[in-house]
């Protein structure tokens, strides 16, 4: 059983160290870290790192370093998704037991070829809202005895969650509240926009969806401060809160810095960390000025 917290506001930073901290996770950071003091409550850091792959003791040092040289403080001990394998795995099975989710066979290159190969054709293939195909209803059509039958041979899988019935046992429609510019709005939740997303697959043991509310309810996070590219994800995060019968915080999505080109920053594009902001002499207070706080 999930035990869930209750306390006074909590903020979170939650980053992956799977590269150095940028300027827009300094935003995000300090944003979380202001309103928490404004709103008399805790700021809190969980470090991301279920991808063992791309995560790294480093980065995860990096973190800790330009945080504490922005000069923000959290409240200890810092919650590692590594050490809580366990729980996502309870959360799922909690699913897999009321038959909302189901195991996926078809690998990626399986999913593109077929893909590729309908497009190719003129005939369009589905997209969620970050443009990435959405599954195949092949596992979902699968009967009870071929899952059985594939799963005892060994073959590796993905767990997904059944839209169709996860949005029935729902029981109506769904909706997240949004503070910005002083005021709080309702936004209606589309988590059909986004297929039968991964809950879990045989090299990651939880997925952000599910690790993010289960990690969420149990560090008792009252608002949820990030930027606006996971807006429509919370869609997904609603409905998972609500099968799984979790608290739902406040959410604040707050605009993005972006490159030269336009782009968000990314890691992933090698845009200029915190830490190299710093050894070219920028102060705390100048790195404030120039991500306009």
């Amino acid at each position: 059983m999930i035990e869930i917290s209750r306390q006074k506001p909590k903020f979170r930073f939650a980053p992956s160290p799977n590269g150095p901290l940028h300027l827009g996770h300094a935003l995000s950071a300090i944003l979380n870290h202001d309103m928490a003091a404004k709103a008399g409550g805790d700021f809190l850091l969980r470090i991301e790192d279920i991808d063992q792959t791309r995560c790294t003791p480093d980065f995860e040092t990096g973190i800790y370093s330009d945080l504490s040289w922005l000069g923000l403080r959290w409240q200890e001990p810092v919650r590692r998704q590594s050490e809580h394998f366990p729980a996502y795995q309870e959360a799922l099975q909690a699913l897999i037991e009321r038959g909302l989710v189901y195991p996926a066979f078809l690998t990626r290159g399986e999913v593109k070829a077929r893909v590729t190969a309908l497009e190719s054709d003129g005939r369009p293939w589905p997209r969620d809202r970050d443009g990435t195909p959405l599954y195949p209803s092949d596992d979902r059509e699968r009967s009870d005895a071929e899952r059985r039958r594939l799963l005892a041979s060994g073959m590796k899988h993905a767990w997904r969650l059944d839209m169709e019935k996860a949005l029935a046992a729902a029981c109506g429609p769904l909706h997240w509240q949004e503070s910005g510019d002083g005021e709080t709005s309702a936004i209606p939740a589309d988590p059909a926009a986004w297929g039968d997303v991964v809950l879990s697959r045989s090299d990651a043991p939880s997925s952000y969806h599910l690790s993010v509310v289960v990690d969420d309810a149990v560090q008792g996070i009252t608002h949820v401060v990030r930027g606006l590219d996971l807006f429509h994800a919370t869609s997904i995060h609603r409905l998972l809160q609500t099968l799984l019968g979790l608290p739902e915080p406040l959410y604040h999505h707050h605009r993005l810095l972006l490159g030269s080109d336009g782009k968000k920053l990314s890691k992933s594009m090698g845009d200029t960390g915190i830490a190299e902001w710093r050894r070219q002499g920028l102060s705390p207070v100048e790195l404030r000025r120039r991500i306009c706080l």
